[in-house]
């Protein structure tokens, strides 16, 4: 097993580093001031821009602008964000701890939820509880993540009042940025908790309900339909047949044998969902105005805001790098023979 993950994790800086270089080819395609925002680090800099090109070699080849911004980026020099009037690297540490939590709080419902019902329905195939989640899942892959969430915001918000969209409320914000707060985790709720703020932790859990509710009902519907699908494939083979022969009890044959199969795609399918909540969902944190790194990065490319739109699209391909690597792992974990055949 050690020896599977040291494999995996000797290709991830060969990975790392062709992801880097792709996007960088990418930036070839703008002018050299439109690049130079790349390498400013105070917006005063913007006036000086025949100065930035000239310093950081922005008309010299390929390899050598390539290699001058890499040593920029493994320095954590990013370029400033307009948008969020503050430097890349500031910005992402500001935006993402917002999705981070979105993402904690969303993701281990999702894969309760989705693993369950997706097992329960493949069992009763065709029963009453079968057609109820696959109409779930059938909507909830159908509609969009925009019709839910304003839908939500509606009938709660609107008629009911409560769940507010944003982060928190004008109290919660100022009593976060005092200097008696301590940030000791990064998840505001858990931090409120911590410092003994426990209408400022309900304050900041009832502005995520129904972002989390959105994600829910959106990404379970495909968790859903990838567990019942596997499941019923495994419940089909001959092992299946073999077992309920020797007379083994059908939930012991469901937990024990068919559960652990189906499972493979299922980790390479939750593996990807939850890189894809961490890297922002764009969609539903502009809807309900929730500051996180998806919400920011749209702001960034409607704006042409060159480096936060290149920070956001550098973090969300280094966490689709590490989930593939998490993915190797698991299915070794899952599935020994994988291991063993690599």
């Amino acid at each position: 097993m050690l020896k599977f993950i040291l494999k995996r994790l000797a290709l991830l800086p060969l990975v790392l580093f062709g992801v880097t270089a792709l996007l960088f080819s990418c930036l070839q395609f703008l002018s050299p001031e439109m690049r130079a925002a790349l390498y400013v680090k105070d917006p005063r800099q913007l006036s000086q821009l025949d100065a930035v090109i000239e310093k950081y070699g922005l008309r010299k080849p390929l390899p050598v602008q390539y290699g001058i911004w890499l040593k920029q980026v493994a320095h954590g020099d990013l370029g400033y964000s307009e948008t969020a009037k503050m430097p890349v690297a500031d910005a992402i540490r500001s935006f993402f701890p917002a999705t981070f939590e979105l993402t904690v709080v969303t993701f281990l419902p999702i894969m309760v939820v989705g693993v369950f019902f997706g097992v329960l329905s493949a069992v009763y195939r065709d029963k009453l509880l079968d057609h109820i989640t696959r109409f779930v899942a059938i909507t909830g892959y159908s509609l969009p993540s925009f019709v839910l969430g304003l839908g939500l915001l509606m009938v709660f918000y609107g008629r009911l009042h409560l769940f507010p969209p944003g982060r928190y409320t004008l109290d919660t914000d100022m009593l976060v940025h005092a200097d008696s707060f301590r940030h000791w985790t990064g998840l505001l709720t858990l931090d409120c908790l911590l410092n003994g703020q426990w209408h400022a932790a309900a304050d900041v859990a009832e502005h995520m309900v129904l972002p989390a509710a959105t994600l829910l009902y959106i990404s379970v519907a495909l968790l859903l339909r990838i567990t019942r699908s596997s499941m019923l494939e495994e419940l089909t083979k001959d092992y299946v047949r073999t077992a309920r022969a020797k007379g083994l009890p059908e939930r012991a044959i469901i937990r024990k044998h068919a559960l652990a199969n189906a499972l493979i795609p299922v980790v390479t399918l939750s593996s990807l969902l939850f890189i894809g909540l961490l890297g922002g969902v764009v969609i539903t944190e502009t809807v309900f105005d929730f500051p996180g790194i998806g919400r920011w990065g749209v702001q960034a490319a409607q704006q042409l805001d060159i480096p936060g739109v290149l920070g956001s699209t550098m973090l969300a391909a280094f966490l689709f790098v590490i989930a593939n690597l998490v993915s190797d792992v698991l299915y070794a974990v899952v599935d020994p023979r994988i291991r063993v055949g690599d």
